[in-house]
């Protein structure tokens, strides 16, 4: 069975950019080599052909995940999130009631989580510690070092 998954419009957009690459550029480039390795004589001795019907075999592969990927993709209505409660796509304000220090937050997929710009994967401990709760409220997340209470201090969309 096959999983849906919702992501953003430029997310899903991105998906759709690089099955097309995949299918219109590297899919000709790969025939190209394996002809051109075929044309180099007996086959049974050529590296070049085995590498490129090997590369061949790796990219249809790529392509048939991503077009399935496409194909039971769903794109999340942001403007229709309570933001009453933590939910995918939510940006939270926290406060690590331990060091006091204050970490924001948005709540992605996992296809789409990158630490560096704050955005962490609903999977993720933190996140799943936040999921439908609200501001004011304070939780606890176990973490490889033990356990950090945080305090939410808003919820934004």
């Amino acid at each position: 069975m096959d999983t849906i998954k919702y992501y953003s419009k430029e997310s899903l957009e991105q998906l759709k950019e690089e099955l097309k690459q995949l299918e219109s550029v590297e899919r000709p480039r790969i025939s190209a080599a394996i002809a051109e390795a075929r044309d180099k004589g007996d086959l049974s001795e050529n590296a070049e052909y085995d590498a490129a019907k090997e590369a061949q075999g790796m990219l249809e592969l790529k392509i048939a995940k991503l077009k399935n990927l496409v194909a039971n993709a769903r794109i999340l209505d942001e403007s229709k999130i309570d933001v009453s409660k933590i939910l995918i796509y939510s940006k939270v304000q926290v406060k690590n009631l331990q060091n006091n220090a204050v970490m924001s937050y948005t709540l992605v997929p996992e296809s789409e989580s990158d630490l560096k710009s704050g955005k962490i994967s609903v999977t993720s401990p933190i996140a799943k510690a936040l999921i439908g709760k609200q501001k004011g409220e304070t939780v606890e997340v176990k973490v490889p070092v033990g356990i950090i209470k945080l305090e939410i201090m808003d919820v934004t969309r």
